[in-house]
Parts: C-alpha cells; structure tokens; sequence
C-alpha cells in the first residue's frame, strides 16, 4: 500500500490525490538550464585558456558552485514540490507536505464550511489555482497551486455538501457519482 493510502482509514475512500501544479517547477528548470550552460562555457573557457594547476582549480570550483547552485534552487524545489501531497477523501481533506519536517493538515467534511477558489489569467491557462477551504470556527486556509483548482473545488463542494447531510440524516453518502474513480486515475 503506497502514499497516501496508508494515511487512510480502513473504510476511507480516497477521491483525489495531487501534487502542486508544476508551474512551480519552471523556475528551477530555467536555473538549471541557465547555469549549466554557463558552467559549461566557464569549464570550456578555462581548459583552453589556461594552463594545469590553474584549469584545474577553476574546473574545480565552477563544478562545485554549479552543484550547489542545482541543490538549492533545482533539487529543493523539486523535493518540495515531490513532497506535497493534497488529498480528498470522503471523510476529510488532507495536505501532507515536507521530508525532514513533515507537516500536515486534516480537515473533517464535516467541518467545512465553505470552499472558493481563485485564478488569474496564467493560472486559469495553467488550469492551476488556489483553494480557500473556511471549517468552522478556524481561519480560513489556502492552498495555492491546485491543478484543475474549479474541478477539485467542484468535488470538495459536493463531497461536504454530503458528508453535512449525512450527519443531519443519519445516513451513509457514496462518493459523488464516479469523480473519485476518474481522479484516481488522472494522477
């Protein structure tokens, strides 16, 4: 059982599973192909300009700047993006995010209140957006960079809409007409 089944509950259905959209992976890809050309022509510079000790060292230190350059802002970035996870279930919403210092936030259907989502003009072309999710009685929580944000507020709307009918009738709510069978297998 893999990620994030094995955060669920025995009887918990999960309807949805996503990462951040990658729009948040451009920047480092554009760094990553910037430096690395820029490293290359140094390294090329240097090996025909200079002589022995002198090559070497400047090889030696453009190559050391270029991987510290790709650990903090291409492989971060990457795991970062790698180790968010927002997940809907029909019980609860769920955002896990970090490697070293794991974080995570669980909010009942039950709770919820009311979902929005917003999205400018790049983000509505992305078909990315963010997520405001208000529970009772606690601040309002958003949750930027959602992939498909008017679908995933769709589902959220519907599956709060039920879990708050089910607790006023006693009854047990399917989830929301095959939505969690089509996400499951878009991601």
């Amino acid at each position: 059982m893999g990620y994030p089944e094995d955060a669920l509950a025995p009887d918990e259905n999960l309807l949805l599973h996503r990462h951040p959209h990658a729009k948040m992976l451009i920047v480092p890809v554009i760094v990553f192909l910037l430096a690395t050309a820029v490293a290359g022509f140094l390294v090329g510079l240097a090996q025909t300009r200079l002589d022995g000790g002198a090559s070497t060292f400047l090889v030696i230190a453009v190559l050391v700047l270029w991987a510290v350059l790709m650990g903090w802002r291409c492989l971060a970035p990457l795991i970062r993006w790698l180790t968010t996870h927002f997940i809907v279930t029909d019980r609860r919403v769920l955002v896990r995010q970090g490697v070293i210092t794991h974080s995570g936030i669980d909010i009942p259907m039950g709770r919820i209140s009311n979902v929005q989502f917003r999205h400018g003009l790049v983000d509505r072309l992305l078909r990315t957006g963010t997520l405001v999710v208000v529970s009772a009685a606690d601040d309002p929580l958003e949750f930027d960079d959602i992939p498909d944000v008017q679908k995933v507020h769709t589902l959220l709307y519907r599956t709060a809409f039920d879990a708050q009918g089910e607790s006023s009738t006693g009854r047990s709510v399917a989830p929301p007409s095959g939505e969690g069978e089509r996400h499951r297998k878009a991601w």
